[in-house]
């Protein structure tokens, strides 16, 4: 049986999870339905589907002494992924009840930790009540994928697509238990660069801290419930502020997180002045010749949101500043770099230490905003076509909310994760997404 080793931030993300802050990602899916047994039959094909992809059958496993063919340098205590030979579909995809609203079961099901002891992923499929459409909930391990990586094989158990054929990947030589002598200088310098990026984010995420004001609606407790909700908005809106006030869409897509937490927040009494939380924006370092091509390659930027602004345009404009000061220092330095540092982590320092890291996020961050791909082209299972979907983003430890955020066909769609104990008014803050891309039309007269 073959296995292969996981990279250092699959290894972070798979020992920092605990029962109460399980560490998978997400994604809600509505089909419309032609037939009330639309639900079932997309189970059933789930499950055929599903048992013929080999991404799919991958199982998580401790090595704490990988073969030698496997062995890198502090690979040991490490964990590999390996197919399962007990593989059954039926232990991951689920047929439920039908559902009145989709969001209040896709929340209990998040709340739950994947089995570890099997391939970690699941569907959850859930039929309507009123049988014109079905929604189906995936959940990846973020130790088996990362956004793209899990796109891929959800791709896999959904009707075929006509995309253009992968390139093949090259073959990583085989490595021995010593380093190649000949590589030593390159690689001594390769450290000391290291060793000064290194100190460069600690230092940052040290001056991130300092004068930093959140709020505790942010950062709460954590109960290790989940509630989640959606937001659909027109793209096309979203392009007509990004015109009027600069920025990319990506610029207007977090501002108009920024603007919803203060009206948010200020219906809720909590106060908005003085807050800019820090906001965690994933930046993928995924590489075509990777030598691990199924592993998470992310750094990030780091990012204070300007809730404490009351204009509109204001806040979009510190927002893409704030951005822009982030792309041309790049996403290997800075606060949001601290990812990039899992590579120079022994793997049993990640097995001893991930509780102690998962605790750290909150002296981090304090929301997650990530973006989450999605091909132009439609959708379908079993015909029937993917009509909205909603992505979500681990939550993590003394988090209260985590925000992710898909494009597809001419819509934006925003999932929201919230510990369901903090916030319990998740609803009110979906609503003032909508709100706020009005306000930043009227602001632009668009």
């Amino acid at each position: 049986m073959t296995s292969d080793l996981l990279a250092p931030l699959d290894l972070a993300f798979w020992n920092i999870e605990t029962a109460e802050h399980p560490m998978h990602l997400g994604a809600l899916g509505v089909f419309a339905a032609r037939s009330p047994a639309a639900g079932a039959h997309a189970a059933d094909l789930l499950a055929a589907r599903a048992a013929g992809v080999p991404g799919l059958r991958m199982r998580i496993r401790d090595v704490w002494q990988p073969p030698l063919a496997l062995r890198r340098p502090f690979a040991f205590g490490g964990a590999a992924r390996e197919q399962a030979p007990d593989f059954d579909p039926l232990d991951h995809v689920r047929l439920h009840a039908p559902a009145g609203d989709f969001h209040t079961v896709a929340g209990r099901l998040m709340q739950r930790p994947l089995v570890r002891a099997r391939p970690p992923w699941e569907a959850h499929v859930l039929p309507g009540e009123d049988g014109t459409s079905f929604a189906v909930l995936f959940k990846f391990h973020h130790a088996l994928a990362d956004g793209l990586r899990a796109l891929g094989l959800a791709a896999a158990v959904l009707d075929p697509m006509d995309l253009p054929a992968p390139r093949p990947r090259p073959v990583p030589p085989r490595r021995g238990p010593l380093p190649d002598v000949r590589a030593l200088p390159g690689r001594l310098r390769g450290a000391l660069s290291d060793a000064g990026r290194a100190l460069d984010i600690g230092a940052s995420v040290a001056l991130s801290t300092l004068d930093a004001r959140s709020s505790d609606a942010l950062t709460a407790a954590s109960s290790g419930t989940r509630r989640t909700t959606g937001v659909s908005l027109d793209l096309d809106d979203v392009h007509r502020i990004r015109k009027a006030g600069g920025g990319t869409v990506n610029d207007v897509l977090i501002a108009v997180v920024a603007g919803a937490l203060r009206r948010w927040l200020d219906e809720r009494g909590d106060g908005t002045e003085g807050v800019a939380p820090r906001a965690l924006i994933p930046v993928s370092q995924r590489r075509p010749r990777t030598a691990h091509p199924q592993g998470n390659r992310l750094s990030g930027y780091l990012t204070r949101l300007p809730v404490c602004d009351a204009d509109p345009l204001s806040r979009l404009s510190t927002v893409r500043a704030a951005m822009d000061r982030n792309k041309d220092a790049g996403p290997a330095r800075g606060a949001g770099a601290v990812a990039l540092l899992a590579d120079h982590v022994p793997a049993l320092g990640h097995r001893l230490g991930g509780p102690l890291v998962g605790q750290a996020a909150r002296l981090w961050f304090d929301i997650l905003v990530t973006s989450v791909p999605l091909p132009s082209l439609g959708l379908r299972l079993g015909g029937h076509p993917l009509t909205e979907i909603c992505p979500f983003a681990p939550l993590a430890r003394g988090h209260a909310l985590a925000v992710a955020v898909s494009t597809y066909r001419g819509r934006v769609h925003y999932g929201l994760v919230a510990d369901a104990a903090a916030v319990p008014d998740l609803d009110r803050l979906a609503g003032a997404v909508t709100e706020e891309v009005t306000a930043l039309l009227a602001a632009c007269g668009a």
